[in-house]
């Protein structure tokens, strides 16, 4: 083979797995006309069937988004989302902790929402999971990961389908904290 086929083949052979790793990529738009304010609210929003891991995914974006303004009704929306598992106390505690001095982390997956606009989402309001070549973590687990306007990494929450054809949400990594908003941060 010439020099020249030789790196020919090579070039191709690097496109190829670019494609792949790029197909390996799938994001999703999840598109909320607007937020519940009341749990029948939230279980008559399309997404609430939890037919597929993306649906899921965001809807655990709105309900924590609920959380600063109705800690209750975010309690049950978790609930709902995480199926025959209720939060336990130690959840609750982490959550409290999480909303003591702070109620923008949620609004940051939801896509507009940055730290120069107060974490103000576009409308309508609209959540972006995506899965990785490392999103299937085991039969019938899927990590999703979300993009927040505040952080320089994607974020994750674990879902688990179930035995009744729903995926529940099963872990979450997305209340870490988030650059403060421009109008909090006295450096900016």
């Amino acid at each position: 083979m010439s020099t020249l086929g030789y790196v020919l083949k090579n070039l191709f052979n690097k496109a190829i797995k670019k494609a792949e790793k790029d197909l390996s990529i799938r994001k999703q738009d999840v598109v909320f006309r607007a937020l519940p304010e009341t749990y029948d609210d939230f279980l008559a929003l399309p997404q609430a069937k939890l037919a597929d891991p993306y649906d899921t995914a965001a809807m655990t974006v709105v309900a924590f988004n609920a959380y600063p303004k109705d800690k209750e009704l975010a309690i049950r929306m978790l609930n709902y989302l995480r199926g025959p598992r209720e939060l336990s106390n130690l959840d609750l505690q982490f959550y409290a902790d999480r909303f003591h001095d702070t109620d923008y982390v949620p609004r940051s997956y939801f896509k507009g929402a940055t730290y120069k606009n107060d974490y103000t989402p576009s409308e309508p309001y609209t959540v972006t999971p995506f899965t990785n070549p490392h999103s299937d973590l085991q039969e019938n687990m899927k990590r999703m990961w979300l993009t927040s306007g505040g952080a320089d990494s994607a974020r994750y929450v674990d879902v688990r389908l179930a035995k009744d054809g729903k995926w529940y949400l099963w872990e979450q990594h997305m209340l870490v904290d988030v650059r403060r908003p421009d109008s909090q941060d006295p450096w900016a």
